[in-house]
């Protein structure tokens, strides 16, 4: 009879591996987004089990306002994110607008801004960094906004196996964000924002 030699695996336990294994949605927007932002959430249920990132750019005016008005819109916890915060389950972390944000081990990393008038990357930033950091765990959504922030960031979230929600330019206030985006191609899907997170629940 042959004897099957019992190999040691030294792989990590099960539960290591289902404890963060979630996704983590980063949702990008300029111009026009709160009310995007809010449409979706509204229709977002609070027990996906993903993190939600939110990076949108403001006028430094609206940023202490942009949790405050979110948390109206959901049911899931809200909080401005701090350096150095583990990304949880159903949790809306939103952006302080002077700094720009990535994600190493799942922990976010703000760091100030560089003083300048250079233009505004920083969903372009934080997708590169959720890309490398979570993969295929990976969503990125851009909404409405102008410019070309978050073009080349879902394009490295494509290439690590994850996935890329637009709004709809014809839903969008200011449409120059969705459409640049569309344009290269990386996308797969476009739609308004309640249609978002009716398909993210698909997923």
């Amino acid at each position: 009879a042959m004897t099957v030699k019992k190999v040691k695996t030294t792989a990590q336990p099960r539960t290591e591996i289902a404890k963060d294994d979630h996704h983590i949605v980063c949702i990008g927007a300029s111009a026009g987004g709160m009310e995007a932002i809010h449409e979706l959430f509204d229709h977002m249920p609070h027990d996906t089990g993903f993190s939600f990132i939110v990076i949108q750019h403001l006028s430094s005016e609206y940023k202490s306002l942009m949790a405050e008005l979110l948390a109206k819109h959901t049911a899931m916890n809200v909080v401005e994110a701090k350096d150095n915060t583990t990304v949880e389950r159903n949790t809306v972390y939103v952006i302080p607008n002077n700094r720009n944000i990535t994600i190493h081990g799942r922990k976010l990393v703000l760091k100030e801004k560089a003083e300048g008038k250079s233009p505004n990357m920083a969903i372009d930033i934080f997708l590169h960094s959720l890309a490398k950091d979570v993969g295929k765990k990976a969503i990125a959504m851009i909404l409405s906004g102008t410019g070309t922030d978050g073009t080349k960031g879902i394009a490295a979230i494509k290439k690590a196996g994850g996935l890329v929600f637009i709004q709809d330019p014809s839903t969008a206030k200011f449409d120059g964000m969705p459409q640049n985006a569309i344009a290269s191609g990386k996308v797969d899907f476009i739609l308004s924002p309640e249609s978002i997170a009716e398909e993210l629940l698909m997923q």
